[in-house]
């Protein structure tokens, strides 16, 4: 067991923002490459958020990359917990083999199973009911004990009879009394604790009993044997004194006698930590099955074990505000970030290893990183960053671009054998096709939410190169903006509708003050109908600055 988890590598999970774009989408692919190719003794995997848009998927399919596994959050689940792997029980296996089991695991329930499924559950307190709830006599038979059973919780064995035979009727007695005495309370199918005295052993089969137990060693004589086998009577002998029999022989009963098998909480492992707490609270079981995907039993968790959680590790691309990050990630471990945006107030549970500069594309970062390591990047991955430099960019035209953007490009661009201007063509023509999509798709097609001045409002954007296909769009997408604010509870919304040939954006703004903050931000007269910012393509270096500034001097 131990060998095995040292094999496991502990996984960390490299993210982007929600809605991602092809920055976020081959950052994060790029990133856990990176990682690899350097030796991490952890395994990096390449996650994202949100949807694939049109350009990343087009982006991914020319270098014949999978898209990023998709997570909708990183709060701590079932599966980052050390489970208590207490092992299963058979509903034929005696209770004191589940009291030695709970012994073992430290813990005050055992698992029923049946090829690894979940049938039922024995708890201490199960056992403690059912010995004083039915104390009687008869309760070895109700339970339809098995002879094994007796003799392995009396540490004897089976001298004569079936073992896999059972005790069905009758009642348990003792007989410490002289023979004619016997035969007044000895009866049929009774199961007879006895002595060494042969005339006791003769009398009890004679009676009729269905199984006569030796105690202290004692053998049966060969006329006795022989008897037993005739009338069908099975002799166990064990070491223990009659008094202690008597004490033990109940623990022989099978848990299936006791199990709870009706309403049982079960969890997968996949549920979150914070539902579970919640259910635990309204149930007494001290520990609850967890079972996997297919339902088989994995092992039992308790609400003390909820206070070791390993919490997921998490590496942050291209994004450093809470409002834009997977759900969940307060509960995460963050261990980097890695991003070229404004600086968003995130907090942490502890330092971590943040790079952020002042470039046009969290790429670019990674290909420096890639370059400061002596590691190239295989030609696939060179055109994921290639692909990204050129998307965050707008092929070199935002002002958001840098030398460094544009230089890294080119090497990437090098590596991957393409050329820039016919693959940022290709991009842009399988992003801009904004037709056939609904409005709810648009608005949340590179959707982000900020907070500034105390107030908090989303920004979207969708760029085309056909500046027409706007104008079937407009209307539809001005009356949805309403329903993403409402559902995000934002004070403002904007749609940035970019012409990436004219190098300008059509603003479409929601919110009570949306408008004036807007005009008053980019100087835009009340006269005109429509905000058109021109040669403005860039939401995080020009559109945010002034909105910000203008947003500070509304108050």
């Amino acid at each position: 067991m131990n060998q095995q988890q040292d094999t496991v590598r502990e996984k960390v999970y490299v993210i982007g923002h929600r809605n991602p774009d092809t920055d976020s989408i081959c950052s994060a692919i790029a990133y856990a490459k990176f990682r690899e190719a350097t030796g991490a003794k952890a395994e990096y995997i390449p996650c994202r958020a949100g949807l694939v848009n049109e350009e990343t998927k087009f982006v991914l399919d020319l270098f014949d990359v999978e898209s990023p596994q998709y997570i909708d959050t990183v709060q701590p689940e079932i599966a980052d917990i050390d489970l208590n792997r207490v092992a299963g029980l058979k509903k034929s296996d005696s209770i004191k083999r589940a009291w030695d089991l709970m012994n073992h695991h430290g813990t005050r329930s055992a698992p029923i199973l049946s090829e690894g499924r979940l049938e039922g559950i024995v708890s201490i307190t199960d056992i403690a009911q059912s010995y004083m709830d039915k104390s009687d006599s008869r309760m070895l038979a109700e339970a339809k004990t098995k002879f094994s059973s007796i003799a392995e919780t009396l540490n004897g064995h089976i001298v004569c009879g079936q073992k896999d035979e059972a005790f069905k009727d009758g009642k348990v007695t003792i007989a410490a009394a002289t023979p004619d005495i016997m035969e007044e309370f000895i009866e049929s199918q009774d199961l007879v604790i006895a002595g060494n005295r042969f005339e006791t052993h003769f009398t009890a089969i004679e009676l009729g009993a269905r199984c006569l137990i030796m105690c202290q060693g004692s053998m049966p004589t060969q006329t006795i044997q022989k008897l037993a086998e005739e009338r069908g009577c099975v002799i166990i002998s064990t070491p223990y004194d009659t008094f202690t029999t008597a004490r033990l022989i109940n623990q022989s009963i099978p848990v299936s006698f006791f199990m709870t098998h009706e309403n049982i909480v079960t969890f997968r492992m996949g549920d979150s930590l914070a539902d579970v707490e919640d259910i635990m609270k309204t149930n007494r079981f001290h520990n609850f099955p967890v079972l996997d995907s297919d339902g088989t039993y994995m092992g039992f968790i308790s609400r003390r074990r909820l206070l070791n959680m390993h919490r997921k590790k998490v590496v942050l691309v291209d994004h450093n505000e809470i409002t834009q990050a997977v759900d969940g990630i307060q509960q995460a471990e963050v261990l980097e970030i890695i991003d070229h945006h404004r600086l968003g107030g995130f907090e942490t549970l502890g330092p971590v290893y943040f790079r952020n500069q002042p470039v046009g594309c969290t790429a670019t970062i990674i290909a420096q990183m890639y370059h400061e390591a002596g590691v190239v990047p295989d030609s696939k991955t060179a055109g994921l960053l290639a692909s990204a430099i050129i998307s965050d960019t707008l092929m070199f035209k935002s002002p958001t671009c840098t030398p460094a953007d544009v230089e890294t490009c080119r090497q990437m661009a090098e590596t991957a054998g393409i050329d820039i201007e016919k693959t940022a063509a290709a991009m842009f023509e399988a992003g801009s096709s904004l037709q056939g999509k609904t409005p709810e798709e648009l608005c949340y097609r590179d959707f982000k939410i900020f907070s500034n001045e105390g107030y908090n409002f989303g920004v979207s954007q969708i760029s085309s190169l056909d500046k027409k296909e706007f104008d079937s769009l407009r209307y539809n997408i001005e009356q949805y903006l309403s329903v993403v604010m409402k559902a995000q509870e934002l004070d403002m919304m904007f749609m940035m509708m970019t012409d990436i040939a004219s190098t300008s954006t059509e603003l479409l703004c929601c919110g009570p003050m949306a408008q004036k903050v807007a005009r008053k931000a980019f100087d835009i007269p009340e006269n005109e109908k429509r905000i058109i910012l021109k040669g403005i393509v860039s939401r995080k270096k020009q559109f945010l600055p002034a909105f910000a500034e203008a947003l500070h001097e509304a108050e």
